[in-house]
């Protein structure tokens, strides 16, 4: 594995390698990756358009399955802008809290698209007009996991207003998909604000692994083909509390 890059933000450390080998596939990948080790975005250089994660695959499938005529997304959480890449044709709106990562994915990434914003996702989003986007997308994390204030059900409600009819919340998480404090009361919440939901999980050796959870919000029938998943498949969740913006019980 060879580093190409290494950044110190506010936030975190931020690095950018290149290996032959990533989660057990063979070839010639660049990734970027934060201090806790996870890998936030990946390309494969002898196909650069592939897209090598399963969780940008399945949230793409859902995409396409549940409103397939979708024109306006917001996406807190840019990484190296994989599925903004992706839907090159359509409007996207990126918030990204952290400079530097912004400024990685254009340099060894080639995400060149302006419509990054640099700032707190909650708070831009709360700016944008109601009833704009076709999806929301959450895909932001910390050190800590994601942001407490991105998981309450103050902001849920909020991104229900953001959305149109027909629209839909996707979450990418990071959890365990058994007796998980904290994905439960994420997922309770949401159910709070959308009439419908589904979780969708990537295998692993054991329950208490944590992995990939994908989480789906919509006031709208969810559709998906189970084959078209890349991996990822739907899980029961058990009943948490309610996360509220004065709750302080997640705050470390």
């Amino acid at each position: 594995m060879h580093l190409l890059a290494k950044e110190l933000s506010l936030n975190q450390e931020i690095s950018v390698y290149e290996a032959t080998q990533l989660y057990g596939e063979k070839g010639k990948f660049r990734f970027l990756q934060f201090s806790d080790a996870a890998v936030q975005g990946a390309i494969d250089l002898n196909d650069p358009k592939r897209i090598v994660l399963e969780y940008p695959r399945a949230i793409i499938h859902l995409m396409e399955s549940n409103n397939p005529s979708f024109i306006n997304v917001f996406v807190i959480g840019h990484g190296i802008g994989t599925i903004a890449g992706h839907f090159s044709e359509k409007n996207f709106t990126v918030a990204e809290i952290d400079e530097k990562v912004v400024e990685l994915s254009k340099l060894f990434f080639g995400y060149f698209n302006n419509n990054v914003a640099v700032g707190d996702g909650r708070q831009l989003l709360s700016n944008e007009d109601n009833h704009t986007f076709d999806y929301i997308i959450l895909d932001a994390f910390t050190k800590k996991g994601t942001p407490y204030h991105l998981t309450t059900l103050d902001f849920f409600k909020m991104t229900q207003q953001k959305l149109t009819r027909h629209g839909s919340l996707i979450m990418n998480l990071m959890g365990k998909s058994k007796n998980d404090k904290q994905i439960n009361a994420i997922h309770t919440t949401l159910r709070e604000t959308y009439a419908y939901s589904k979780v969708f999980s990537l295998p692993a050796e054991k329950g208490s692994d944590m992995r990939n959870i994908i989480v789906i919000g919509s006031n709208n029938r969810i559709e998906f083909r189970a084959q078209d998943m890349a991996g990822f498949y739907e899980i029961e969740l058990g009943e948490g509390h309610i996360v509220l913006d004065s709750d302080s019980r997640w705050l470390k």
